[in-house]
């Protein structure tokens, strides 16, 4: 029993991230929990910044999202992106185990417009003149769009470039047909057995898409040892399954998931109280397309600190981007080592501004969901481009993360709003410079005042 409860604890950390990302990605399709969920095959896009009305882990507020859950299965995909100008804009692409696999955009690509065929990993037809190709490693994935926003003034504009990027199968182009004539729920990614129960249904799903997407060829040795958890079966054990592997299976998703959290929380090695997920998403190691960085520096060596990892981030942080592409740190502690809540009042010093390309924020998250905050003024996030934002005569900033408004003026003018009980804030950086990357740049502390 002991054996068999610590593979499956095993197997719980390696396939959470995919049944976690798929979950989201069918939910997306037929019961959205965000302003961007749509039909599969078709970018769903934001006409607001995020808001705690949209449930989606560490959502961000400085971007618009477009997110397109493809499925090309059955052929090829076209995508069209416009030039944005000036405008930061990152495409970022996820296959179903959570690996960023390619990137255009801002860094990748440039600002330019262009079109690209998007093709699963056992296609291998002519790619289109004028096309660029990018290869899935799996049939299903994900783009995840985001494009800059100054404020709700300037949501118009990105808007009307939102209008200008869409997704229609090759068999179609060049007509646009936005994905064909898929409707909302109009995708049954699941052919899992529904019979079997809620207590075993994360194992079940697990078993049907592990067939479905399977992973590089490189893990096929670890997945090999998954046979006596009945992951490998080709019908379900789990309808009437043996009372010891049930047991096994139902405890290991217990502990596993305590630990993913446990481990989220407890972090890297903390910098003022920061942890940093400079190297959060470095977990894909054998699909590195477009717009990766296909170098060691960016690529986690151990399978089994690679696996521990991905789950981390999916849990904390689902789709996130590469360190190089945009730097994200988070704390549940002040400067003292204890822990961030919404009862206390808390400042932020920066000597400077931190150094991004693009720009910078900080985002205020409830605790255990990392859902935005509800607050009075509707601020969710703050950074250099929030406007009226105070800064000191010498440079510096100052901000001030508590519950209720601020008496003084310029403080209100820097009030980032928290919540009742335990909160963490997130910092991110877009196109972080090499100060950032390397350390030598670090955050400040968060200092409790009150």
């Amino acid at each position: 029993m002991t054996d068999l409860t610590e593979l499956a604890g095993r197997a719980y950390i390696y396939g959470f991230p995919m049944v976690y990302d798929l979950d989201e990605a069918v939910a997306m399709t037929t019961k959205p929990k965000t302003a961007v969920g749509g039909p599969v095959n078709r970018f769903a896009h934001a006409t607001a910044l995020g808001n705690p009305n949209d449930k989606f882990v560490s959502l961000n507020n400085d971007t618009l999202y477009s997110i397109g859950n493809c499925d090309v299965t059955n052929g090829p995909l076209v995508l069209h992106l416009p030039d944005v100008g000036e405008r930061y804009r990152v495409m970022q692409f996820v296959d179903a185990w959570t690996n960023n696999f390619a990137y255009l955009g801002t860094r990748a690509t440039g600002n330019g417009g262009g079109l690209y065929l998007l093709a699963g990993p056992g296609w291998s037809g002519d790619v289109p003149e004028g096309m660029s190709l990018v290869q899935a490693p799996t049939n299903v994935f994900t783009i995840v769009g985001r494009h800059a926003v100054d404020g709700a003034a300037d949501v118009p504009n990105v808007v009307a470039v939102q209008k200008e990027t869409w997704l229609t199968p090759l068999s179609d182009y060049p007509n646009v047909s936005d994905g064909g004539d898929r409707k909302m729920g109009d995708w049954d990614l699941a052919p899992y057995d529904t019979r079997v129960g809620d207590d075993l249904v994360f194992w079940e799903k697990f078993r049907s898409w592990l067939k479905l997407f399977p992973p590089p060829a490189q893990e096929d040795a670890f997945v090999a040892r998954l046979e006596p958890l009945g992951l490998l079966a080709d019908e379900s054990p789990y309808i009437d399954p043996d009372p010891a592997l049930a047991a096994a299976l139902i405890a290991a998703q217990q502990q596993g998931h305590e630990l993913i959290v446990a481990t989220g929380k407890k972090g890297g090695e903390k910098v003022n109280g920061w942890s940093s997920a400079a190297h959060l998403f470095d977990y894909n190691r054998f699909a590195l397309g477009p717009g990766t960085i296909d170098s060691p520096e960016w690529q986690i060596a151990d399978s089994k600190v690679v696996y521990m990892v991905r789950a981390v981030a999916a849990d904390g942080g689902l789709w996130g981007n590469h360190g190089y592409e945009a730097f994200y740190a988070w704390a549940f502690v002040h400067g003292d080592g204890q822990q961030l809540d919404g009862a206390s009042n808390y400042v932020m010093h920066f000597d400077a501004m931190p150094p991004a390309r693009a720009f910078w924020s900080v985002t205020m998250y409830d605790t255990p969901h990392y859902y935005l905050v509800e607050n009075p003024i509707d601020r969710y996030s703050i950074g250099d481009r929030t406007p009226g934002l105070v800064i000191n005569a010498d440079g510096s900033l100052d901000l001030y993360l508590q519950r209720n408004e601020p008496a003084d003026p310029n403080a209100k003018a820097n009030w980032l709003p928290t919540s009742e009980g335990d909160i963490r804030p997130l910092v991110r950086i877009y196109l972080p410079e090499p100060s950032v990357l390397d350390g030598s740049y670090k955050l400040p502390p968060i200092v409790k005042v009150l």
